[in-house]
């Protein structure tokens, strides 16, 4: 076991925090006014953080899972918000393209989203398909050389600002989830509208939509792999889907700690700055233990999806303990700096508000106990 990142880690450690450093400044403006933040995704697909796993014959980056996993966990620290759009776009969106795609879709679509052209959505939740994915009520009609969509998919993360859509719907309901297919969407076909953002609690400059189908025409050949392939395909991309959720949760979690930390060092109480109160000592090392503890699970996660071995359960141990590690040092933030911690000038009441969606979304903290208790009963 080595525990030390090599050289190529570090360094897109360091380049990814230099980024995050411009986040700082407008974070609070953009969570009031839920302004997506274009520039910074452009820079980001300048960077190369826009395509980190993809090959690069399709322009990508061609980085690992870990070094993927370093950058979300570095700019989640300073913007929960851009860390996501940039997650759902590479694990959702790429690695799905990528893994599954043939190579006309790779070409067309893998190539233009890799180098940050194109932004990516995936849709597969619905009203009545969140955490029971099977229920797929959006249909997918098969017309011989197209598939009519007709439909409604709800919180879909860059709803609004993306070009290219991972869709999945059923095609034949007497086969239930064996039944669902994954179809490439491009925005502007006929039929198709994007319903209006979402007002959250949280990740607020992260845009989240509804999409609506109304007769849209698929072409045959935007289906990914084979007829009734689409539930896998959702289900083995929500399994590398995890562990960008994991390193989100664990950078809101380190970013609300390093405030926090810093915070106790400069607010004098009875004589002597807060950090050399027991009270408060206890909670940094608290936060300082489940964070480190969170680390090591989202990375031995990402470690295993690299050596080609069986990831799920631990994709969702580091996804379910890192959200909750999030909820807690958020909290416990806010409470260390006080009346100043629940105004926003000081961060970590949005982060706080920014940690509750990662026990939530890509797959509940229950559906997470799930995974593992399956995995480990089988």
């Amino acid at each position: 076991m080595y525990f030390q990142l090599n050289e190529e880690h570090e360094l897109i450690r360091q380049t990814a925090r230099e980024f995050a450093k411009s986040l700082r400044e407008g974070a609070i403006e953009r969570d009031e006014k839920a302004m997506f933040p274009f520039s910074s995704v452009k820079q980001m697909g300048e960077l190369g953080f826009m395509g980190m796993m993809v090959e690069e014959q399709y322009g990508g980056a061609g980085m690992d899972t870990l070094a993927y996993a370093i950058a979300i966990e570095e700019i989640s620290k300073i913007d929960a918000s851009v860390g996501v759009i940039m997650s759902a776009h590479n694990s959702l969106v790429l690695y799905g393209l990528q893994a599954f795609g043939n190579e006309v879709q790779k070409e067309k679509y893998l190539r233009p989203l890799a180098s940050g052209e194109k932004l990516g959505a995936f849709a597969l939740s619905e009203p009545e398909a969140g955490s029971d994915a099977t229920s797929q009520h959006t249909t997918a009609i098969d017309k011989g050389d197209h598939y009519l969509l007709n439909g409604t998919k709800n919180w879909i993360t860059n709803g609004g600002n993306a070009d290219i859509y991972l869709v999945i719907a059923q095609t034949h309901p007497e086969k239930g989830h064996r039944g669902i297919n994954a179809l490439i969407v491009d925005k502007g076909m006929d039929g198709f509208t994007i319903g209006p953002k979402e007002n959250k609690l949280g990740i607020r400059s992260s845009d989240t939509h509804s999409l609506l189908f109304s007769d849209v025409k698929v072409p045959k050949e935007n289906r990914i792999a084979d007829d009734g392939f689409g539930f896998k395909f959702a289900m083995r991309t929500l399994d590398g889907g995890r562990i960008g959720i994991a390193a989100q949760a664990l950078g809101i979690a380190a970013g609300a700690y390093e405030l926090a930390l810093a915070y106790s060092k400069e607010r004098i109480t009875f004589g002597k700055p807060i950090c050399e109160h027991q009270a408060i000592q206890f909670k940094l090392a608290d936060m300082e233990v489940e964070i480190e503890a969170a680390r090591l699970l989202t990375y031995k996660a990402a470690w295993l999806k690299d050596h080609g071995k069986a990831y799920a359960k631990e994709a969702a141990m580091a996804k379910l303990f890192a959200s909750e590690v999030a909820m807690k040092t958020t909290v416990e933030a806010v409470q260390i700096h006080g009346g100043y911690g629940y105004v926003k000038e000081y961060h970590v009441e949005r982060m706080m508000r920014d940690a509750k969606i990662t026990q939530i979304y890509e797959g509940t903290s229950e559906i997470q106990r799930l995974v593992i208790a399956r995995d480990i009963l089988k």
